[in-house]
């Protein structure tokens, strides 16, 4: 048979940053003759994360792998494959002496009963070994708000940290200051940076449809929908156990979300044949969304399959898992629901955190009509049926 009449599988070519380097990724529907002939080439690994066969990103390895293949696969090249990728340079192993070390691990200590949160404590502790390494031997004892404040020139600003991060380090070295009094921080002349008072990102209601109707896994579909429709954090979805889910009440519980407090949220009606449908077919044993049996998702993977479901409908906006908080909020609110609702099913503690949609929402904008509105309609009213006015004329 002529090898030109024989069907070829089509390999879909990927240059994504993966541990930390450029790497080249094959993706193809299931076709166990091309998995062998790629397990024979040299420097291929499967990826679950990446759901390819990838290699290090080098035109000779193109130039390679579509030779070897070449009577077996017809190659698509995404646009990425084009595009310059830079990867960001590994951080220097810390150096910090034996003392400083041991104060670090007190201070991890002290955080840890003060009932800081696991995230917030690696936070602080990041900050604060960044610190310690920035004053190498330096004796904490002698360290004043100056070090601070060369500090964030030195480090801070070459690292293009935000200013959320400069925020979190004044909070950081705060409290490192209650931890070790002896060291000669002046609290009080610690000055946080104003917050960026930057709008969220909202999808459309389309756009969430074709994003989930976009997501082929059913157990990432189920993920994407239940953050959405309950207006989970990250955190809440991956720490969501199953008998937190009342199905009969269609009610969900949020244990022990940010700020240590419960909340309960609406288990959404039109949710729930998807979400019997991932039970039946995923059957989880602890939470609602798994990696192992009983072991808890990533957030890494969540991120890396919403990136890719957006790819697939097409939406170019910078979306993140709170993306689709922030959309649940606004289209509440656009919906007619009282604010002091939204701020419980959010979990906000404070109704200012909660007023920041009003500034997004569209149903109160779309009712102002903009001048140039106005005065295109008037001029319109004055001129004949005939001569009626448009600003796509000719003048």
């Amino acid at each position: 048979m002529n090898n030109s009449s024989v069907k070829k599988t089509v390999i879909l070519l990927k240059k994504v940053v993966h541990r930390n380097e450029v790497q080249l990724v094959l993706i193809f529907e299931f076709d166990l003759t091309l998995k062998d002939k790629i397990k024979e080439l040299n420097g291929y690994k499967w990826s679950k994360t990446l759901r390819g066969w990838y290699t290090i990103f080098t035109p000779k390895n193109v130039a390679i792998l579509k030779e070897k293949l070449k009577n077996v696969a017809d190659f698509k090249l995404h646009t990425s494959i084009y595009q310059t990728i830079t990867v960001k340079p590994k951080r220097p192993q810390r150096n910090i002496s034996a003392k400083n070390l041991v104060i670090l691990n007190l201070y991890i200590k002290y955080l840890k009963g003060k009932r800081y949160s696991d995230s917030t404590i690696k936070t602080y502790a990041t900050f604060i070994a960044d610190f310690f390494d920035y004053l190498k031997d330096t004796d904490l004892v002698t360290i004043t708000n100056k070090q601070v404040e060369l500090f964030i020139e030195d480090v801070f600003v070459p690292r293009n940290y935000s200013i959320s991060s400069q925020r979190q380090f004044i909070s950081a070295i705060k409290l490192f200051k209650a931890f070790y009094p002896e060291c000669n921080i002046e609290e009080i002349q610690l000055k946080r940076p104003k917050r960026s008072k930057l709008l969220p990102l909202v999808l459309s209601k389309e756009e969430i449809v074709d994003l989930l109707r976009c997501t082929k896994n059913l157990k990432h579909r189920a993920a994407l929908a239940m953050i959405y429709s309950a207006g989970l954090r990250i955190s809440e979805l991956l720490h969501l156990q199953l008998h937190h889910i009342d199905i009969d009440r269609r009610q969900i519980i949020v244990k022990n979300s940010k700020g240590r407090r419960d909340r309960n949220v609406i288990l959404a009606e039109s949710f729930i044949p998807l979400l019997l449908n991932y039970l039946n077919s995923y059957q989880p044993t602890l939470f609602f969304i798994e990696g192992k049996p009983g072991e808890k998702y990533s957030p890494e993977s969540v991120r890396s399959f919403l990136k890719r479901s957006c790819e697939y409908a097409k939406i170019t906006k910078r979306v993140t898992p709170h993306t689709l908080r922030h959309s649940y909020a606004t289209h509440l609110l656009e919906n007619g629901i009282d604010l002091r609702y939204i701020q419980e099913l959010l979990g906000h503690a404070k109704p200012e955190t909660t007023m920041i949609y009003t500034h997004v929402t569209k149903k109160d904008l779309l009712k102002i009509e903009s001048p140039l509105d106005l005065a295109v309609k008037n001029l319109s009213e004055k001129s004949s049926a005939a001569n009626k006015l448009r600003l796509s004329d000719n003048y």
